[in-house]
């Protein structure tokens, strides 16, 4: 199974909006197929992991890291496949969560007499699969934020500028992030302060296969951004798509981005803002699984506030910036500790000069 899981990170920046899966296929304790799912209307790791073995799979013991799929999508049901090779167990990692298949292959399986097992690296399955995970169960992407900062926790001088806090290890770190991603949202504020381009610069893949450009989301309320910055010019896009989600048109500007290719998306506004579940809602139902929030304090506070982040990416350089430069979150003002977000620390390590800390909120018992 921990072959499997790492077959299955080999679509960790392809499989999108699939879940990444990896196949592994023993008999008599040797390995005699395996395979991992890395694009979406290819096959599956089931599939890949039957072809190499043939007819040596009858009577073989399968090991897959989520439950097979049983209905028709862009491929066959893979509960098929195994079924017709003649396999004697499946030992699952993890049911699916997703509704159309959800226990429904694990009980085929069991009706045609195969023995399945589930549950063995199940904990690892779901790490390398969260953003499925929460589609699947609540309709929203796994939102993770980075943040970039001085040890002080200042993410900008008090003008604007932020470039470059970190040195080039960390922002080389920060790509697989985006890499791995479905989506990336940054803010008007930081569309025109920075000028990012927001793409992915990898020069290489787990999978070894073309780069994949995730979906770039300017979340813009009053739709300010400027139409040659360079997240709309296609020398900065490397044909990675933006959405440019607003409330307001005040100045009626729609009609300028017609020949920007970017596509504007009206959403409802919440106290002068967009709506930050609604688009997030969008996002789930464009096939989102993970986000990465790459935002300054107003737009990284309001999705604290509004409890959407599911992760916390600090990236700490060793540099002090001192009372009057920008905080990490533009959140009101706490008077008392109950209203402090308490994190739980999942990550510490050093990235070249700076430190990089993973933290996920802790829920309220």
């Amino acid at each position: 199974m921990a072959l499997a899981l790492q077959l299955a990170e080999q679509g960790l920046y392809t499989s999108q909006p699939n879940p990444r899966v990896g196949c592994v296929i023993v008999k008599h304790d040797q390995i005699i197929g395996q395979g991992a799912h890395l694009k979406a209307g290819e096959a599956h790791a089931e599939v890949l992991a039957l072809q190499q073995a043939g007819a040596n799979a009858n009577e073989a013991d399968v090991y897959i890291s989520l439950e097979p799929c049983n209905h028709y999508g862009r491929t066959p049901p893979c509960v098929d496949a195994l079924i017709n090779a003649g396999v004697k167990r499946v030992v699952v990692a993890m049911q699916d969560p997703n509704p159309l298949v959800a226990g429904h292959g694990i009980q085929r399986l069991k009706a045609y007499g195969i023995v399945v097992e589930i549950g063995l690296c199940e904990k690892e399955a779901m790490v390398l699969n969260l953003g499925f995970v929460s589609r699947m169960t609540r309709q929203l992407p796994y939102v993770r934020s980075k943040i970039a900062a001085s040890l002080d926790g200042r993410t900008a001088l008090n003008n604007g500028k932020s470039l470059w806090i970190t040195d080039e290890a960390a922002r080389q770190d920060v790509q697989h992030w985006r890499a791995q991603s479905c989506a990336i949202i940054t803010g008007i504020g930081t569309v025109l302060n920075d000028n990012p381009s927001l793409n992915v610069r990898l020069q290489s893949q787990p999978s070894g296969r073309a780069l994949r450009q995730p979906l770039r989301v300017i979340v813009d309320s009053q739709l300010r951004t400027p139409v040659d910055c360079k997240m709309l010019t296609l020398e900065h896009s490397q044909g990675s798509p933006v959405v440019i989600a607003y409330a307001k048109d005040v100045n009626n500007r729609a009609a300028a981005f017609s020949a920007s290719g970017a596509e504007l998306l009206h959403l409802p506004e919440i106290n002068g803002r967009v709506d930050l579940p609604a688009l997030l809602s969008n996002l789930a139902e464009r096939g989102v699984n993970e986000v990465l929030l790459e935002a300054g304090q107003g737009l990284n506070g309001a999705f604290l506030q509004a409890n959407l982040i599911d992760e916390f990416i600090f990236y700490y350089a060793p540099k002090l910036m001192g009372a009057d430069a920008k905080s990490m979150f533009a959140i009101p003002e706490l008077t008392e500790m109950q209203q402090v977000t308490d994190l739980q620390i999942v990550d510490v390590r050093h990235i070249g000069v700076d430190i990089r800390i993973r933290a996920t909120p802790v829920k309220p018992k």
